[in-house]
């Protein structure tokens, strides 16, 4: 990463969007018809809900790094940060290109291992950046009950 302050910031954002891009144009490619013809929980959310969720969560996501970088510019921390991006954007591939619910909820325990990861090596460095990712981790776990109910009706 880039020692410039800004663009190193600039930086974390295109990558993670990045992985919101191929999850976008996954789900508008592959979600439909299949995706009404599986039985949802009563908890789905609205499709519409899902956008602002994410560009949030995104954004919050790439401050915390980038705070965190900005204190000890630790290429390890960056490493498991784009690892964690990698699996974010395999998911969106694994549920709605492949329609493997089951395989979608493994890739979701794997986020979630690298959320808390991420999160505890946040506190010790930045308890903002730690805070920056409770809503992230919050609704993964919330996706991950998601993504497990859909397995067990389906």
């Amino acid at each position: 990463m880039t020692k410039n302050k800004y663009l190193s910031l600039l930086l974390f954002l295109i990558i993670t969007f990045a992985a919101s891009a191929i999850g976008g144009y996954t789900t508008a490619t592959f979600k439909e018809p299949w995706y009404s013809q599986i039985i949802l929980p009563g908890f789905n959310p609205p499709s519409w809900v899902f956008g602002p969720v994410w560009t949030s969560l995104y954004i919050l996501m790439s401050l915390a790094i980038w705070i965190v970088w900005n204190k000890t510019n630790d290429n390890k921390i960056i490493k498991i940060y784009f690892l964690h991006i990698f699996f974010n954007a395999l998911w969106s591939i694994i549920f709605f290109g492949f329609h493997k619910i089951g395989l979608a909820l493994i890739d979701l325990l794997i986020i979630l291992f690298f959320i808390i990861l991420l999160m505890k090596i946040y506190f010790k460095i930045s308890k903002f950046s730690f805070y920056l990712m409770v809503p992230y981790f919050f609704w993964s776990a919330y996706a991950f009950l998601l993504n497990f109910s859909i397995f067990f009706l389906n």
